[in-house]
């Protein structure tokens, strides 16, 4: 009898804020090539927010047998306010990419200057944040060093961040690993080095050793 053949792990990423499914394309297609079964997740993000894309996450996992998740900003938090919802979902693993799972000031300044609009229905996650992480996933977050993004042109961030996130607000409590690489937000959707890192964690449920971490 040949054997049954091997089954890639499955994966589902989800986009950010002002986003699109083919934004995600680069980091699908690097994440495929290290052996998963990648599909990708996209929902309104303004017009419909966490209100809308949560239920749909949801009825998306349920039944369909073990999946992680890979969320670059505004999909981090989505990820993980599903999750809080129903922690019996199986999702092994998340990796969140520059989440400001904290709240964010980039945000906070937007609607403080009158722009809540471009917010939409995310504005009040994302300017808020989520409690610490108690759930039973695994969540590793990698977020960016190079200050290029709107919040460093606002002059909304203090300290290092990625240009959109400072990051202190990608440091939840609770979570199993966390580190630091040279991009921007948007950039990290399109690094190599962040898609290795994604598809280590996705694995071990930590990064490499030689990942750089931030000093507690």
């Amino acid at each position: 009898m040949s054997p049954s053949p091997k089954r890639h792990p499955r994966v589902l990423l989800l986009h950010g804020i002002w986003n699109t499914r083919s934004w995600l394309i680069p980091l699908a297609w690097r994440l495929r090539t290290q052996g998963f079964q990648v599909e990708i997740f996209g929902y309104p993000s303004v017009s419909g927010g966490p209100d809308v894309a949560v239920p749909l996450l949801l009825e998306r996992l349920r039944g369909g047998g073990p999946i992680s998740l890979v969320g670059h900003s505004l999909g981090g938090l989505v990820a993980l306010e599903a999750l809080r919802q129903a922690p019996e979902l199986e999702v092994p693993r998340v990796v969140c990419l520059g989440s400001p799972l904290c709240g964010s000031e980039t945000a906070r300044s937007l609607a403080d200057h009158g722009w809540s609009a471009a917010l939409g229905r995310s504005g009040d996650l994302l300017q808020h944040g989520l409690p610490g992480w108690s759930g039973p996933a695994q969540v590793g977050l990698i977020a960016g060093s190079v200050a290029h993004g709107l919040g460093a042109l606002m002059g909304a961030l203090h300290g290092d961040s990625d240009g959109t996130v400072a990051l202190s607000e990608t440091c939840l409590a609770g979570l199993a690993d966390h580190c630091i690489v040279p991009a921007s937000h948007s950039g990290l959707v399109l690094s190599h080095e962040v898609a290795g890192l994604t598809a280590a964690f996705l694995r071990q449920g930590r990064f490499p050793s030689e990942a750089v971490r931030r000093a507690s």
